[in-house]
């Protein structure tokens, strides 16, 4: 399977592949993608999630039993759960962000669906949601998924990010774009 230019051919892309395959013959892959957004919240929101899955010196067998824990802690499904223990015993669960990010691509692409990452100064209410998403998928002629976010500092405006494409109005880039002006 190749999605998403290349994305299975580095580590991450093959292990996210696999669990797609996996997840996809036993009909869990809303299940599997459900848990791995579980998880990688779970890892920006603790420093000692982040700091375990990072760390070389933590043996097989005590990455295995904390990632244990915390799939325990989460009620993630036991498919989830065993492919956890396969990266805690094949010391790769570094590549677990990088792992999540992967097959929340590949599981997108297989429904033919694209993910906008939208980013505003201020939260943005249903209705605004909802008429960002009709535009976005009219734009790109397909299903769209976003995921909003805010970050006060772009003052104004939005980011969005649709693969390697970005579309900046925010006002902080207009007001950055004004000042290189003013200089020249």
């Amino acid at each position: 399977m190749e999605i998403s230019g290349g994305i299975t051919a580095s580590l991450a892309g093959r292990y996210a592949s696999a669990l797609y395959d996996l997840a996809n013959e036993q009909g869990f892959v809303a299940a599997v993608e459900a848990d791995l957004e579980k998880l990688a919240a779970a890892v920006r929101e603790s420093d000692d999630l982040a700091a375990l899955i990072r760390n070389p010196q933590i043996g097989r067998d005590a990455a295995g039993r904390a990632v244990d824990a915390v799939a325990n802690l989460l009620a993630l499904s036991p498919l989830t759960r065993n492919f956890l223990g396969v990266l805690a015993g094949n010391r790769r669960l570094s590549a677990l962000p990088d792992v999540v990010r992967a097959f929340v691509t590949i599981a997108a692409a297989m429904r033919g669906e694209v993910t906008a990452e939208v980013t505003t100064a201020h939260p943005l209410d249903d209705s605004q949601l909802a008429a960002i998403t009709e535009k976005l998928a009219a734009r790109e002629g397909k299903a769209v998924k976003v995921k909003a976010s805010v970050d006060p500092e772009i003052l104004g405006g939005l980011v969005v990010r649709i693969g390697s494409q970005m579309i900046d109005s925010s006002i902080r880039t207009r007001l950055n774009s004004l000042a290189q002006a003013m200089k020249a």
